[in-house]
């Protein structure tokens, strides 16, 4: 990651730009809407189809790793409930963010990061254009409001998965499992699900801008950021994950 300290100060300057997106859009209500509608169709409308194919799979694999196992138990009802309560809770939010980290996350920080060595962000200057709302602010619009819907089309396609893999391979009735959803799978676990996908949504756009609007030394410094931009992406995911489902499952019945 390069020099540590350089790298918190970053750190800080993402939650500092996240302070300033949420100053800009609630108080001066300031933000381009084009480009905010461009940057909602590259974060959610190409990002669909991986974000379906990887949640299928993962719906797919999960079903098989724990079917045989219940069906050992005689638990064989309750297979469909707890791949719900998995993908909903960690499974489906978290292997979306890191979807959207690795392709909108890395492509926020390349793009910013060849406008500012290119000097076009001095250029937004002195067009008296804030690099806030005409970068930042759209992107954290866009990664708020979409990843919350592919997490739930997500979350749709890997019950789809599960479902027919544990029928056709495990011969259980879709009633049996889809009444094991409905007895085992709580609305909490799904605003929990949308909840987790927003902030990872700003997360991924805060950090991604910064190291973009942060970055020096031509093209050698664009690659450097953007591969850095998404493993910080990466660890602030995972590490925030882990404290919002401490607070939103720890000791919940």
């Amino acid at each position: 990651m390069g020099n540590f300290g350089s790298w918190l100060t970053k750190l800080g300057q993402s939650c500092l730009l996240i302070g300033q997106i949420v100053t800009h859009i609630l108080i001066y209500r300031r933000f381009h809407w084009r480009n905010t509608i461009e940057q909602m169709s590259m974060v959610g409308t190409e990002s669909l189809l991986i974000t379906l194919i990887t949640a299928a799979f993962v719906g797919a694999v999960f079903t098989i790793q724990v079917a045989r196992e219940f069906i050992n138990f005689g638990a064989q009802q309750a297979i469909g409930g707890i791949l719900a309560i998995a993908l909903a809770r960690e499974l489906i939010p978290v292997l979306t963010a890191v979807i959207i980290a690795g392709r909108v996350g890395s492509a926020f920080a390349a793009e910013i990061g060849t406008m500012q060595v290119t000097e076009q962000i001095d250029a937004l200057h002195l067009l008296r254009t804030n690099p806030i709302d005409y970068l930042a602010t759209p992107r954290a619009i866009a990664c708020l409001l979409m990843l919350p819907i592919l997490t739930i089309l997500g979350f749709l396609m890997g019950m789809a998965g599960g479902l027919l893999l544990s029928q056709s391979m495990y011969a259980i009735p879709y009633n049996m499992f889809l009444n094991s959803v409905q007895n085992l799978l709580k609305p909490w676990d799904l605003i929990a699900a949308l909840i987790k996908s927003s902030i990872f949504g700003v997360i991924i756009a805060a950090i991604g801008t910064t190291w973009g609007l942060t970055t020096t030394g031509g093209a050698k410094g664009v690659g450097e950021s953007t591969t850095t931009a998404v493993v910080t992406a990466l660890l602030a995911i995972f590490i925030s994950n882990f404290f919002l489902s401490w607070s939103f499952f720890q000791g919940r019945a």
